[in-house]
Order: C-alpha cells, then sequence, then structure tokens
C-alpha cells in the first residue's frame, strides 16, 4: 500500500507527496503554509482519489503527458509526474486510485 511523505520545501512551505508501494512518488501537491493545511490536503486525496471525475488528463504541447487530481471545488489537490504516453498516465491515476486511501503518513517536516 502507498504512504504519504510530509516534508519543507525550500520556501518553507510544507508538502506531501503520495508514494506507490514500490516507492515510487505518484502524486505531489501544492505547497501548504501550515502542516495542518497538508494534512487537509491528504484528506482530500482520500475523498477524491476514487472519483474518476476528479482527474484532469493533460497532453502537454511537449508531447508527454501528465495528470491533476481536484477537490470538488476545483481546486487542485496535487500534479503527477510527466508521462511519455497516454497510457503510462491512464496507469498513474490507476496507482493513485490504489495508493490513495492510505493512512500511512511519514511526518518528515517534524
Amino acid at each position: 500500500m502507498g504512504k504519504y511523505i510530509i516534508k519543507h520545501r525550500s520556501n518553507g512551505e510544507f508538502q506531501f507527496n503520495l508514494k506507490a508501494g514500490n516507492g515510487e512518488i505518484i502524486l505531489t501537491s501544492e505547497g501548504y503554509e501550515t502542516k495542518a493545511g497538508c494534512k487537509g490536503g491528504i484528506q482530500s486525496v482520500r475523498n477524491n482519489c476514487q472519483d474518476d471525475s476528479r482527474y484532469e488528463r493533460i497532453n502537454a504541447t511537449t508531447g508527454r503527458y501528465r495528470f491533476v487530481l481536484k477537490a470538488t471545488n476545483g481546486q487542485i489537490i496535487g500534479t503527477s509526474e510527466n508521462y511519455e504516453s497516454s497510457s503510462g498516465m491512464n496507469s498513474g491515476i490507476e496507482s493513485v486510485k490504489l495508493n490513495g486511501t492510505s493512512d500511512d503518513v511519514d511526518d518528515q517536516a517534524s
């Protein structure tokens, strides 16, 4: 099962990464001013990751693919890495669906 990692960004904000069971980062959050806000973002992933309509699939002008997961209010919760193919992107979405409900949080920003 996946795991959330909370870290400090270089600008002092908090950020989380969702890692798959193999340790690969599958979703990265925006920056949060507070740790509580960051933890709220994690809960938002848990609440929204199963709903396929919450994923915006993006075909960049560079020919690469990525996706963002959005909350019900349309705000971006997290962004994927870039993928070489749409099938790779879709596999990434399935991985977020599989791992996003995890309760495992590693707070490395203490």
